[in-house]
């Protein structure tokens, strides 16, 4: 990889790591309220769901070739809690840790999105894919690795975690973020939240606006009239859900996309041109297990 990953063993780099990229992504000019904005030029992959990934994270760097230019963006979002335990532990912090590399290698290009899995993570409150309790495992991951200094390393991760922006916008009107509230909490969401900076109160569980909206999974035509309006928006991509095929439409104007699985996707969207409509967004996105990866771009060795 271009950019430089400290030891993953040793927990005073990777807390280093976690408190360089947390303080860049709590000051930096491209956050407005927590949302990113992007302008109108250069190129942004919209990716879905990685849960520790390793080989599509490379395959998405390589079509991202962010080396190539400053104008080149990409977005992550649900990082951790993969199915791929080692001695039964879940070690998806090193996910978060080539991830938060990238935002310091690479400022103003890699963009974090807070989803329902990491705020679980930071909260405490258990998850589940179905392989047990996420949060646990990812903890005794922690545990394994790094023992008595494993509560040190799970603060900046929180810390890096309660960092991330909501959403990204782009000044062509693509929306990207991890989901989206549920129709039946519009009434309580704050539709604002994309204009403010988060507290506290946005993260409560069950009722914060935050975590209402990296949870939510039933949208109606009216919620989505609603907030494209709102947030003056076209088209949105969102994760949360599974897609069989790795994008498919959930509704006029949003899509949902993976990037997890055996047919995941990743899409390319050009910011100097007019938002992509919702069918030519699915025709033109790309495969991941099509994709060649750089020898640059590798992150396989653990």
């Amino acid at each position: 990889m271009t950019s430089s990953t400290p030891d993953l063993q040793n927990a005073s780099e990777v807390i280093d790591l976690f408190e360089k990229a947390s303080a860049y992504l709590e000051t930096s000019d491209d956050v407005k309220g927590c949302t990113w904005r992007l302008p109108d030029k250069g190129r942004l992959v919209v990716t879905g769901d990685l849960h520790d990934n390793p080989m599509h994270l490379e395959q998405i760097l390589s079509i991202a070739r962010l080396d190539e230019s400053s104008e080149h963006h990409v977005i992550f979002h649900e990082m951790i809690h993969g199915d791929r335990l080692v001695n039964g532990a879940d070690l998806s912090y090193r996910m978060l840790a080539r991830v938060a590399s990238l935002v310091l290698a690479y400022p103003g290009q890699v963009h974090p999105l807070l989803s329902n899995h990491e705020l679980a993570q930071w909260s405490g409150r258990g998850v589940s894919k179905g392989a047990g309790n996420n949060v646990e495992l990812f903890n005794d991951g922690l545990e394994w690795v790094f023992g008595d200094e494993a509560e040190s390393v799970a603060v900046a991760i929180g810390d890096f975690i309660r960092s991330f922006p909501l959403a990204l916008i782009t000044s062509n009107g693509v929306c990207c973020s991890h989901s989206l509230p549920n129709a039946a909490s519009l009434d309580t969401f704050d539709i604002d939240i994309l204009q403010r900076r988060l507290v506290l109160a946005d993260y409560e569980h069950g009722v914060g606006s935050a975590y209402l909206m990296v949870w939510g999974r039933q949208w109606t035509p009216e919620l989505i009239d609603s907030l494209r309006q709102a947030w003056e928006v076209k088209l949105f991509f969102v994760g949360h859900c599974h897609a069989d095929t790795g994008i498919e439409k959930a509704a006029d104007h949003l899509l949902v996309i993976n990037s997890d699985h055996e047919n995941a996707r990743a899409v390319t969207i050009d910011l100097a041109s007019d938002a992509p409509e919702l069918e030519e967004a699915i025709i033109s996105s790309i495969p991941l297990n099509s994709v060649q990866v750089r020898s640059s771009d590798r992150v396989m060795k653990q």
